[in-house]
């Protein structure tokens, strides 16, 4: 059985990104084809990329960086939850993904995004972001919209419609994420 984590994509206080991951959490805890886990970046407080030389060149030198590192390892695919900031994801998201680099490699990704234009932007920008460091993005994804999908922006009320979706994309990524794993062992 796979092991799939579900990222949040923000940092910022008071945000409702965690409330969308619990709920992706909570559908994902219904299904016994894969084990989630749900891993929130705010707990590791990483600074803005200090790591002296690129990833994908050494090994982290410090030790937020080993414990992201060593976090990240053990999953064979994600669901990232992510913001629409500025027409893109949060920084705090991006500044994660790049700590690492053959953590992510070979592996499955799916998008769930919200924001005004229901963060489709930021999924787009992700997606370019994952092909760099060969995440395989699954198609669907679960787009929710700050006016329909929250009560004034702050408490998060999806529609039902969005448990069909996320659905698929579990199924999707599961499928990827366990057909990735003879890949990983080739090397």
């Amino acid at each position: 059985m796979i092991k799939v984590a579900i990222i949040t994509g923000s940092t910022r206080p008071g945000r409702v990104n965690l409330q969308v991951a619990q709920w992706v959490q909570e559908l994902a805890s219904k299904r016994n084809d894969a084990e989630f886990e749900l891993v929130d970046i705010a707990e590791f407080n990483l600074p803005l990329l200090d790591e002296p030389v690129p990833p994908s060149m050494a090994e982290p030198q410090h030790e937020h960086s080993k414990k992201w590192s060593q976090t990240i390892s053990k999953f064979d695919a994600y669901v990232f939850v992510t913001p629409e900031y500025n027409h893109s994801t949060s920084g705090a998201l991006k500044n994660a993904l790049d700590y690492l680099f053959y953590e992510w490699n070979n592996k499955a990704a799916g998008i769930v995004s919200y924001g005004s234009a229901s963060g489709v932007r930021a999924a787009e920008h992700l997606r370019l972001i994952f092909g760099e460091l060969m995440l395989a993005d699954v198609r669907t994804q679960v787009t929710l919209s700050l006016s329909t999908d929250f009560e004034n922006y702050t408490v998060f009320k999806p529609a039902a419609t969005h448990e069909k979706n996320l659905n698929t994309l579990f199924d999707q990524v599961i499928s990827w994420g366990t057909a990735l794993q003879s890949v990983r062992s080739e090397k």
